[in-house]
């Protein structure tokens, strides 16, 4: 089980450290309001099941000996559009570097948003989560 911490900076700009002590800037910048020093609160959301799956691709990936040389992950979020900004819908867009055999990839992605990404698991009882894929070599 992980801690994370949430300091106060200054209005409503603040620093999010993870369980390890790995900080990040959040929020916006307390001389002006309407610009963000930092990343957006519900964009972390989205970061972090990007990131969690995305890790799990490239272990998944990796143990086949796939020759991959690079991944990214594109992940957007649809929310209401008044308070309380729900999540409606959530998609993510992977693409793959190098010469993988697409269906390797297909069953990668499958078994970590089906079975090991934590972050997309605890999400998806409430909030619609699709994905497709592409290979560049």
């Amino acid at each position: 089980m992980g801690t994370v911490t949430i300091r106060t900076v200054e209005g409503t700009m603040m620093v999010g450290t993870d369980s390890r002590g790995h900080s990040v800037v959040i929020g916006r910048s307390p001389e002006d309001r309407s610009v963000f020093v930092g990343v957006k609160a519900s964009d972390l959301l989205l970061l972090s099941a990007a990131a969690c799956s995305a890790y799990d691709v490239v272990e998944i990936l990796s143990k086949q000996r796939q020759p991959m040389r690079d991944l990214k992950v594109f992940c957007t979020g649809e929310q209401q559009s008044d308070p309380s900004y729900t999540f409606t819908s959530i998609h993510l867009h992977y693409i793959a570097y190098g010469d993988v055999d697409p269906e390797k990839l297909a069953k990668a992605i499958s078994l970590s948003e089906d079975k090991y990404c934590s972050v997309i698991n605890t999400l998806r009882p409430g909030v619609p989560i699709t994905s497709d894929y592409e290979v560049e070599t």
